[in-house]
């Protein structure tokens, strides 16, 4: 078994696919995963199978969603294990129970707002939920740059951000979190940061030395929450002439793990991307359970599977790093 990280933060990779999955089934590309109360892992997918629910180890127990997403993208869940599922394509946050009936929408399906506008919705990206009140900051972030704030029933009460690369403005805001204090992380991607505001939306402080921040998580179990953010490869490569420095190490992908006044506790990974056991293809998606296991879920299609002729769909998009010394992190959460 392959370990990354170490310390606190050390795991055993599982290097293949992850979960159970009834025979003939495949993620193909997964947009996002998220962790219920009883440690059941959400799998939001791009393939036949919209929504596929596991338990802890990796049985399956049920899926749903068909018809209902055309490119599955954000997943969050909310202290009473309701589901916000946003479809970037269709511009909307939909609320779901965890046995997928529909409780509410935010956005007009298929109606963009005008691109840059600020207003709700064009290409919203995930949901972060305040769990102290069930307040909503809805990611908008793909052909916006906006972070929008509703109440629990879907009612908009502000928004902020711009276009741009100083504090407080975004370039993509490609996933977002909250923790038990009601600060809001935003994986800003292609600026390469995290940055951090409170509940108005006023800007606190930014994570920067980062390869793409592609997703960001949350842990909010001890008394000083936990941060987790989730790299993608941050270098040059180059499938047409072969060229680029993809064959370095710390360039990412890697998970980074903060504390909430930024100080950087752990990294897990410094291999370069690649289908290798204790490496990572094109990282989308970040949660942790009550164990202290990390679930990464990954996009590989477009930066490997093209690459195989015929093109491939059936690469590794699922991988779950368990903890080392689980016993003493269950004490320290408990």
């Amino acid at each position: 078994m392959v370990r990354l990280g170490s310390g606190e933060y050390e795991y055993e990779v599982s290097g293949d696919e992850w979960g159970k999955l009834p025979d003939g089934w495949l993620y193909e590309q997964i947009g996002c995963v998220a962790v219920d109360s009883r440690d059941n892992l959400y799998v939001f997918t791009r393939g036949e199978h919209p929504m596929v629910v596991l338990d802890r180890d990796g049985n399956f127990l049920r899926s749903w969603g068909y018809g209902e997403f055309s490119v599955p993208h954000g997943l969050s869940i909310d202290p009473d294990d309701n589901l916000y599922a946003v479809d970037c394509l269709d511009h909307t946050v939909k609320k779901y129970t965890p046995g997928g009936k529909l409780l509410m929408t935010l956005g007009q399906p298929g109606k963009p707002t005008p691109r840059m506008s600020g207003l709700p919705f064009c290409g919203p990206t995930q949901v972060g939920v305040d769990p102290r009140d069930g307040y909503l900051y809805v990611a908008d972030g793909y052909s916006n740059a906006r972070v929008h704030k509703y109440t629990p029933e879907g009612k908009l009460l502000f928004s902020w951000g711009e276009p741009g690369t100083r504090p407080g403005q975004f370039c993509t805001v490609h996933k977002i979190t909250v923790d038990k204090d009601g600060l809001v992380y935003v994986a800003d991607r292609e600026n390469q940061r995290v940055q951090v505001f409170d509940d108005t939306g006023a800007f606190l402080q930014q994570w920067v030395n980062l390869a793409p921040a592609t997703a960001v998580y949350a842990d909010n179990r001890q008394s000083d929450p936990t941060i987790y953010v989730l790299e993608t490869y941050g270098g040059l490569r180059d499938n047409r002439t072969g060229l680029g420095n993809w064959t370095g190490n710390n360039l990412g992908p890697r998970v980074s793990v903060f504390k909430q006044d930024g100080t950087l506790v752990g990294e897990v990974g410094d291999q370069p991307e690649g289908l290798g056991i204790g490496q990572m293809t094109m990282p989308h998606a970040i949660c942790v359970d009550s164990r202290g296991d990390i679930y990464v879920g990954e996009t590989p299609f477009n930066r490997f599977g093209t690459t195989f002729d015929p093109p491939r769909r059936d690469l590794r998009c699922l991988q779950k790093f368990a903890k080392v010394g689980v016993e003493e992190y269950a004490n320290a959460v408990s």
